[in-house]
C-alpha cells in the first residue's frame, strides 16, 4: 500500500514551518519511506512575535490565533503544492501544530493551528491534535517521534533530536523508551540573539569561550534531571528557567553559548548511561538529527563525551537531519487513517497505545 502525504512540523526553535511530501510504502510486514519534495518556510517577524507570545494572551485572542494559524499553514500547503506541481498528488496532511501550553501532569496539552481550517483551505484530509489522546490516557503526549524512528529508521540504537529540546529514544526489543532530555537550540537560539545573530553558525562563538564551571555545576543540579522517565518538558522550561539562570550568571556571550552545550552534551550522555544500565544495547549507533545537528561544535562535544563509553554518533543526510520531524508527522498521520497505534505507551507512560488524532475531511462527499 502506497501513501503520499505531506507532514508539517513546527518546532520550538521557531526558525520555520517544515513542510514534506513523502512517498510510504508498507509491503505487508514493514514500512519504507522516501522524500519526495522538503522545505523548510521561514516564519516572518510578525509570526514569531505571536507564537512566542501566544502562551500570555487572553482564552478568545488565543483560539483567534488557533484558527489564524491553522488558516496560514493551510495557505502554505497550497503554495507549496502549486510551487512542486503537486495539485491531485497529496492523499493527506499531517500538521503537528505549534505547542503552545503543555502540561501532562494535568491532562493538558495544546497546539496551535486549527485542524478544521487546514482542511477547509486545501480541501485535503488532515490530521491534525496528534498528541491529544496519549496525554488523556495519563501520558506525557512526548516525544511522539519514536514511532517514526521505530518502523522507518530502525538500525540504530538511539536516536537523537536536536531541536529546541534534546530528545532521545532507545531502540532494543525488550521496550521502546524515549524521553526529553534538556532544552537545546532554543536557548543556544536566546543566548546568541544577544550578539546580534539569529544563530551560532556551526558553534563559532561557544567554541571560542570558556565553560563557567559554577553555572555548568548549577544546571545540571536543575530537578527535571533526577526525574525517571518518561518524562518530558515545555518550552518554558528553557525559556523561564534555565536561560535566566545564564543571564543571571553574567556570563560573557561565548562563554554562556560554551557552557550551555557542553550542559547539552553532558546530559544526553548521562540519558544514554541510564538507558544502557536499564538494558544493553544490541549496537552502539546513535543517529543525531534536527538542526543541532548542524553545530558542528556541539557534534564535537557530544562525541567526546559518548566515546568513553563508546557510543559512535552518526549524522546523516542533510534532508534526514532538517527534516526527520516533519516526515514522522506524515508516517503518524497515515497510521491515524489507517486506525493503526501511533503513539507509543512505553515511551510515553500512558496507560496504552493510541491511535492519536482528529481526523478533518477537507474534500466534498
Amino acid at each position: 500500500m502506497t501513501y503520499k502525504v505531506i507532514g508539517l512540523m513546527s518546532g520550538s526553535s521557531l526558525d520555520g514551518l517544515d513542510i514534506v511530501f513523502a512517498e510510504l510504502v508498507f509491503d505487508g510486514k514493514k514500512w519504507q519511506y522516501e522524500i519526495l519534495v522538503a522545505d523548510c518556510l521561514p516564519y516572518s517577524d510578525d509570526w514569531i512575535n505571536k507564537l512566542q507570545n501566544a502562551t500570555r494572551l487572553n482564552a478568545y485572542d488565543y483560539m483567534l490565533l488557533h484558527a489564524d494559524y491553522g488558516h496560514y499553514l493551510g495557505q502554505q500547503v497550497n503554495q507549496f503544492i502549486e510551487t512542486n506541481n503537486l495539485h491531485y498528488k497529496v492523499s493527506l496532511i499531517a500538521s503537528h501544530g505549534h505547542t503552545t501550553f503543555h502540561d501532562p501532569s494535568k491532562k493538558m496539552t495544546a497546539q496551535l493551528g486549527d485542524g478544521a481550517a487546514i482542511a477547509a483551505i486545501t480541501q485535503l484530509p488532515v490530521v491534525s491534535d496528534l498528541r491529544a489522546l496519549d496525554v488523556a490516557f495519563g501520558g506525557q503526549g512526548a516525544p511522539i517521534v519514536p514511532i517514526g524512528e521505530k518502523w522507518l529508521l530502525g538500525d540504530h540504537a538511539f536516536f537523537l533530536n536536536l531541536g529546541g529540546i534534546a530528545n532521545i529514544s532507545f531502540n532494543n526489543d525488550a521496550e521502546y523508551l524515549a524521553f526529553d532530555v534538556c532544552p537545546a537550540n532554543r536557548v543556544l537560539n536566546m543566548l546568541s540573539a544577544n550578539a546580534g545573530k539569529i544563530f551560532d553558525e556551526g558553534g563559532q562563538m561557544a567554541a571560542s569561550g570558556n565553560i563557567n564551571q559554577a553555572l555548568f555545576d548549577q544546571l545540571n543540579e536543575l530537578d527535571y534531571y533526577r526525574q525517571p522517565f518518561p518524562k518530558s518538558l515545555a518550552n518554558d522550561f528553557g525559556t523561564n528557567i534555565v536561560y535566566p539562570m545564564i543571564k543571571k550568571s553574567g556570563c560573557s556571550v561565548p562563554d554562556a553559548l560554551r557552557t550551555m552545550t557542553e550542559h547539552i552534551a553532558f546530559q544526553i550522555k548521562k540519558s544514554v548511561e541510564e538507558l544502557i544500565t536499564r538494558q544493553p544495547a544490541q549496537n552502539k549507533s546513535l543517529l543525531a538529527t534536527g538542526g543541532g545537528a548542524h553545530n558542528q561544535f556541539l557534534i564535537e562535544k557530544l562525541r567526546e563525551h559518548l566515546s568513553s563509553i563508546n557510543i559512535d554518533v552518526v549524522i546523516p543526510d542533510v534532508q534526514l537531519i532538517n527534516y526527520k520531524e516533519a516526515l514522522v508527522m506524515a508516517f503518524i498521520g497515515v497510521l491515524r487513517w489507517r486506525q493503526e497505534n501511533n503513539i507509543l505507551h512505553t515511551v510515553t507512560g500512558a496507560s496504552r497505545d493510541s491511535i492519536g488524532g482528529a481526523l478533518w475531511i477537507g474534500q466534498q462527499a
